[in-house]
């Protein structure tokens, strides 16, 4: 039996807020807008970092020190496009083998206004459990867009 291939999980929000003022709150800000119970380390969450440089590591530092890796950068493009991996498998456990991709683009489109779409993508490597991954994503990626936007404006107010 052949594997459908699912849809990426697509999501954008419009915001009032440069590009530049949204790829710095979504990256650099990470910490202060990611859900903390969405963790996959022992500890719990305190820190999202993503180190701004092509390569570098996407990660979580648990509250008593401890890394865990969630993926690497794989474009870093300011302030229009990010692209990182994703490596966190079914059991939510990092796993080096397993690649699908995240994609944030940041738009002009207006004065002072941005659109920014994200596509979680590649997720028939998840293989039997795709379907069931990508349903749980689909259900967990507008949350956390909603608390990026949030942040977006309170940082501007």
């Amino acid at each position: 039996m052949a594997l459908i291939t699912p849809h990426p999980v697509q999501k954008s929000v419009v915001l009032h807020a440069t590009p530049e003022h949204a790829f710095a709150v979504f990256t650099a800000g990470m910490s202060r807008w990611w859900i903390k119970t969405h963790h996959i380390g022992a500890a719990p969450l305190k820190d999202v970092v993503i180190e701004p440089h092509s390569g570098g590591r996407w990660y979580e530092r648990g509250e008593d020190g401890s890394e865990c890796d969630w993926g690497r950068v794989l474009v870093w493009e300011p302030p229009r496009r990010l692209v990182l991996t994703w490596q966190i498998d079914a059991q939510w456990k990092y796993d080096p083998g397993l690649v699908t991709e995240l994609e944030v683009t940041f738009t002009p489109a207006g004065e002072q206004v941005t659109r920014v779409a994200l596509e979680h993508r590649n997720l028939e490597r998840y293989g039997e459990r795709a379907e069931a991954i990508r349903a749980q994503l689909d259900g967990g990626w507008p949350k956390l867009v909603e608390s990026f936007a949030n942040a977006c404006g309170e940082e501007r107010r």
